[in-house]
């Protein structure tokens, strides 16, 4: 990356931002449904919030996020290494947060999510859907 990259991932940050805003209340509202609804568990309705909210995710981050070119078969998979480590992290640290230091799960998972959306922007960027480089 060099200076001249900056105004462009500054612009992609916050586009990353809206789409984030829009996929995390998707997220939010089918996790405080399958808990408030369904009896779930906070963990488990937390991995269900974050699987849907991360099909939206894809198809808002490679067409608007990061205007990406990357030939679907690609993308997608690099997306799901990213995604699917967030959802390690993300579930981690919800056990860890609920489970043993009983930390209600809204405010836990609020936390995580801060916490996870810089891992998702690097790797989105930087390799899910990085244009090539032409040398």
């Amino acid at each position: 990356m060099n200076r001249s990259d900056l105004p462009v991932l500054l612009r992609q940050f916050g586009r990353f931002l809206k789409v984030g805003a829009g996929v995390t209340a998707l997220d939010y509202a089918v996790m405080i449904g399958a808990v408030q609804l369904l009896g779930w568990g906070s963990v488990l309705a937390s991995g269900l919030g974050f699987t849907v909210g991360s099909l939206a995710n894809y198809l808002f981050n490679r067409y608007y996020t990061f205007r990406s070119s990357m030939p679907h078969g690609i993308a997608l998979l690099r997306f799901l290494v990213v995604i699917g480590t967030g959802l390690g992290i993300t579930l981690g640290l919800m056990h860890l947060l609920t489970t043993r230091w009983g930390v209600p799960y809204l405010p836990a998972r609020v936390l995580t999510t801060g916490l996870v959306m810089f891992w998702h922007f690097a790797g989105n960027a930087f390799w899910s859907f990085a244009q090539p480089r032409k040398d």
